[in-house]
C-alpha cells in the first residue's frame, strides 16, 4: 500500500496540520482501524471505494465519497476494503469553523458529507476531483477548495488561541490557570469554550489526554502503556484503564493487542 503526507499551503498551515493519503495496490485487502475518540475534525476525499463503518454496533452505513468526521466522543468501526484509495485533510484543533458555518456544538459526533457542510459547493468539487488525472490535481483541488471558503475573523480568538494551549499542555495545565493565562475567570472560560466548541475546557483537556496517550502507544509498541498514561496526564493505573473503558468499552491491553494486527491513522509528524 501507497501512503503519502505532506504539509499544506503556507496559507493554510495556520489552520491545517497536514494532508495525508492511502493508495491500495491492486486485489490488497486492507484491514482498517477502529477510529477511536479524538479532538480534531478530519476531512476525506475517495477516489476509491469510500469507508463502510459501524459506530456503536448499529447497522453499517457507506461514508460516501467525500465527507467530514467531526470531534468524537465515540468508536467508528471501520470496514476492510479492497479498493483503498483517499485523501484526508487533518485541521488543527478548533480550526474546523474556519471554513464552515455550522456551530461546534451540532458537529460534535457526527460524520458529515461534504453536501450537508458546504452545500452545492461542496457537490461541485467532488464532480472536480472525479475528473482529477492524478494525486497533484486532486490535492491541488482540495487545498484551493478549502482556501476560497477559509473565513478571515473568528468566532472567538480567545478561545481558538486557547485550544492548542490546552491540547498541548494537557498534562500539566489547570482549568484554572489557563483562564488566568487569559485574562478570564473559570466561568467565562467554560461558558465560552461552550460556546465555541459545544465542550467545556475539561472535556477537551481529558479528550487531549487520551489522544496523546493512544497516539504514543499506537505508534511505539516498545513504550510500557502505564508510563505513557502518568506521563500525559492520568493519575495511575486505574484512571486510566476506567477512562479507557468509558471511552473504547474494553481494557487498553484488550484494544492494543487486537490493533497490533490492524493499520492505524495515527501519522508521524511530516
Amino acid at each position: 500500500m501507497k501512503t503519502f503526507k505532506l504539509h499544506p499551503s503556507p496559507a493554510m498551515c495556520p489552520f491545517i496540520d497536514r494532508l495525508w493519503g492511502w493508495e491500495g495496490t491492486a486485489g490488497e485487502i486492507v484491514q482498517l482501524p477502529t477510529l477511536l475518540p479524538g479532538t480534531g475534525a478530519e476531512l476525506y476525499f475517495h477516489y476509491g471505494e469510500p469507508f463502510r463503518y459501524t459506530v456503536d454496533g448499529n447497522h453499517q452505513t457507506s461514508s460516501g465519497p467525500g465527507h467530514l468526521f467531526c470531534v468524537r466522543h465515540k468508536t467508528i468501526q471501520l470496514s476492510s476494503s479492497t479498493n483503498i484509495g483517499f485523501i484526508a485533510v487533518r485541521f488543527k484543533i478548533g480550526m474546523i469553523h474556519r471554513f464552515t458555518k455550522i456551530p461546534g456544538k451540532e458537529m460534535l459526533d457526527r460524520i458529515l458529507s461534504i453536501e450537508e457542510v458546504w452545500g452545492g459547493s461542496g457537490s461541485e468539487l467532488l464532480r472536480h476531483l472525479s475528473y482529477a488525472s492524478d494525486m497533484n490535481e486532486r490535492i491541488f483541488l482540495i487545498q484551493s477548495f478549502l482556501m476560497n471558503h477559509l473565513k478571515n475573523e473568528s468566532l472567538d480568538p480567545v478561545i481558538e488561541k486557547a485550544m492548542p494551549i490546552l491540547y498541548r499542555q494537557c498534562s500539566s495545565i489547570s482549568i484554572q490557570i489557563l483562564a488566568e493565562k487569559l485574562h478570564l475567570s473559570r466561568r467565562q472560560l467554560e461558558r465560552r469554550f461552550m460556546a465555541f466548541s459545544g465542550q467545556s475546557p475539561n472535556e477537551v483537556k481529558c479528550l487531549s489526554r487520551f489522544q496523546h496517550t493512544i497516539r504514543k502507544l499506537m505508534l511505539d509498541s516498545s513504550e510500557n502503556p502505564m508510563r505513557v498514561a502518568l506521563a500525559n496526564g492520568y493519575y495511575d493505573q486505574a484512571h486510566f484503564i476506567h477512562d479507557f473503558q468509558n471511552r473504547v468499552g474494553n481494557t487498553p491491553h484488550q484494544y492494543l493487542q487486537n490493533a497490533c494486527v490492524k493499520t492505524h491513522f495515527y501519522n508521524t509528524t511530516c
